[in-house]
């Protein structure tokens, strides 16, 4: 037995010696590995981080261009902008991408009000982006639903010549507000949709927010060529406690209901498109980008103002630095996102009809805040390769790797690009702002979006 314990003892520690050596070759290798990738993070984040241009870009973005959405002129002139301020940072090219966009004005301030108790009570609203108008003031009555289910179980007689008023809140029990939002979006999305296949002659959506103000917050929604387009508008969350208290005590509670907005014909505009050509792998992509469009309130800073200056500060940080990208780098700013995503339609359909190789396609779209990492959809192989990556994002607090990317303009780069990352931001704040009013220069920390902007110039370099 003794000779047997000092067998097992001695082949024992020849293992664990194996072992801790093959180890400490591995982490030595590792390092020298990880030491060079760090140097160059370190270079890049130091160039953004002591650097002023971007907040400028943003100060002048939000100051002198402001709110943008797509089809307008404040658009053409951001395009405008953006092409002379890229060129700025001497791309070895930069072009204009041209695509049809939509061109959706809101008109003269919407305005609503109900009456009770012999006082009139004036509500906040906004009208959702793409909605048809009044033509004039609609007073009709309202159907209150909280869900779907609610809705289904209204007959057609009860929901006829009535506006239906979603009034589903965001959930407050999700920690990740982003997750809350995408939850709830359903009913300012289709709702218009589902109140008219029932006859209702308008719809009011509780804005996507968990604030409770008198901001209303916008967005997109959407129409079926098969049933009848019906008026439809966010409501604050405070209107809509009011309104829901009040139909409470009168069901038969009539509200008035005036919007001037209109959708004109389909207009050119352009993605702005610059590139630095890649020294080892010319005819291989990577591309970073965010879109220019915002909507028509507020001043697009956080949605997506924060976006467009971190993507054009990785252009500009990798001249800056001397970096010569082994792919192809293309810095993408897209055109209206919110409305359609016609930019990064039309940039795939191009990328696909010349056969292009796009190795990870990147973007900024999640409101300029603290970044915490980056979300990737890709194969589990590429994932991986990523996620080995997270240790050196790690000491700037951006190595969370998330599955399920949230950038609305790769989606059409689906099976095209090996891999899609969207950098992922702490949602805390940004659903207080976001598609409001609110979405203005001053509530932006330039020191979170510069921070998120090094985060960026460091995975497109790895």
């Amino acid at each position: 037995m003794n000779k047997l314990f000092k067998f097992i003892k001695k082949r024992s520690s020849f293992f664990l010696f194996a072992a801790v050596t093959t180890l400490l070759a591995s982490s030595a290798n590792a390092q020298v590995y990880n030491n060079a990738d760090s140097v160059l993070i370190r270079r890049l984040y130091d160039e953004v981080l002591q650097s002023e241009e971007m907040d400028a870009n943003l100060r002048y973005l939000t100051s002198h261009i402001g709110a943008r959405t797509a089809g307008s002129e404040k658009a053409q002139r951001a395009v405008d902008w953006l092409r002379v301020r890229m060129s700025g940072y001497h791309p070895d090219s930069i072009y204009l991408q041209p695509v049809m966009v939509p061109h959706w004005v809101r008109g003269e301030k919407e305005a609503a009000s109900f009456t009770t108790g012999g006082r009139t009570i004036e509500l906040d609203l906004s009208a959702l982006g793409g909605s048809v108008g009044t033509d004039g003031t609609l007073t009709a009555q309202l159907v209150e639903v909280k869900s779907w289910a609610e809705l289904s179980s209204l007959s057609d007689e009860q929901v006829r010549g009535k506006i239906v008023f979603f009034n589903r809140a965001m959930d407050a029990r999700e920690v990740e507000t982003f997750k809350a939002y995408l939850l709830a979006a359903d009913q300012r999305a289709k709702g218009a949709i589902a109140a008219s296949k029932k006859g209702a002659i308008g719809a009011l959506i509780r804005s996507l927010t968990l604030a409770k103000d008198d901001y209303p917050h916008t967005g997109a929604m959407s129409y079926d060529a098969a049933v009848k387009k019906i008026p439809a508008a966010a409501l604050s969350t405070n209107s809509a406690d009011k309104l829901s208290e009040a139909l409470k005590k009168d069901p038969a509670l009539p509200v008035s209901l005036q919007m001037n907005c209109v959708q004109l014909p389909d207009v050119l505009s352009y993605n702005v498109i610059a590139e630095l050509k890649g020294t080892t792998y010319p005819n291989e992509f990577v591309t970073v980008g965010a879109h220019i469009d915002s909507w028509d309130v507020g001043e697009g800073a956080s949605d997506d103002g924060t976006g467009l200056v971190q993507a054009m500060e990785v252009l500009r940080v990798f001249k800056a630095t001397g970096l010569k990208p082994a792919r192809t780098l293309r810095v993408i700013l897209y055109m209206n996102e919110e409305a359609g995503a016609h930019g990064g339609v039309e940039y795939a359909k191009q990328a696909s009809t010349r056969n292009e190789h796009h190795v990870a396609a990147i973007e900024s779209d999640a409101g300029g805040f603290a970044p915490r990492g980056f979300r990737i959809e890709a194969s589990p192989e590429v994932t991986a390769k990523f996620k080995a990556w997270a240790l050196l994002l790690a000491p700037y607090k951006a190595g969370d790797i998330q599955p399920q990317q949230r950038g609305v303009d790769l989606v059409p780069m689906k099976g095209t690009a090996k891999a899609l990352l969207s950098l992922d931001c702490d949602d805390s704040r940004l659903f207080y702002i976001h598609h409001s009013a609110l979405d203005t220069y001053d509530k932006i920390n330039p020191r979170e979006v510069a921070m998120g902007a090094g985060a960026m110039a460091a995975i497109t370099a790895l």
